[in-house]
């Protein structure tokens, strides 16, 4: 009698945003963490970081996941990260992915000119939802990208989104180099909403 066994393959996807994540950024963090557990993980670093052009990011994150086996994957973007995303999203391309984490998105309305070449978001809202199978957003109740009043962007993509208070930009600057809970939350296949 054969014994077979079934084993969980999870890759990951990690995007940045205005600026990259290195210098130590939680995403250089967990990338760094993930491989070191033995995952697979793609962290591409997009053309010109503060001179960015969406449709330029947009064919390089296209590229990059054509490269991606076909097995789970899970996403994790940051700041403008999760603009492309919502952008590569609304191309409705075939793969659907297992999970995506988009941490703190840019207001429409921010006055850098690099972030507002990324908007206006699509209109169609389904695409985002449909493009994973699991969806989260973690927002900062004092981010200086997206004031609260502008959160509501994003909460009309009727996904799961959990706030965290007073964290800043959930960079460098607001104290996240290491940041576990992101790391727990991408090796378990499920999204727990306790931050610690």
């Amino acid at each position: 009698m054969d014994l077979v066994i079934e084993v969980h393959v999870m890759n990951y996807l990690v995007l940045h945003g205005l600026g990259g994540s290195k210098d130590g950024h939680w995403q250089e963090w967990l990338t760094e963490s993930l491989r070191r557990k033995g995952k697979k993980v793609w962290f591409p670093q997009f053309s010109d970081w503060d001179r960015p052009i969406k449709s330029v990011w947009l064919k390089q994150l296209n590229r990059t996941i054509e490269q991606i086996p076909d097995e789970p994957l899970t996403v994790v973007a940051h700041s403008l990260g999760c603009i492309l995303w919502i952008h590569h999203a609304a191309q409705r391309l075939s793969r659907r992915i297992d999970r995506v984490i988009m941490v703190c998105p840019p207001s429409p309305y921010h006055e850098k000119a690099e972030i507002q070449d990324f908007f206006p978001l699509p209109e169609a809202k389904q695409p985002l939802a449909a493009a994973a199978k699991k969806s989260l957003f973690v927002l900062s109740t004092n981010d200086p990208f997206l004031p609260q009043e502008d959160m509501a962007h994003f909460l009309s993509y009727h996904l799961p989104c959990f706030i965290i208070p007073e964290q800043g930009h959930i960079n460098l600057d607001s104290g996240y180099g290491p940041w576990p809970w992101m790391l727990k939350l991408c090796l378990e296949d499920r999204m727990d909403w306790k931050n610690s």
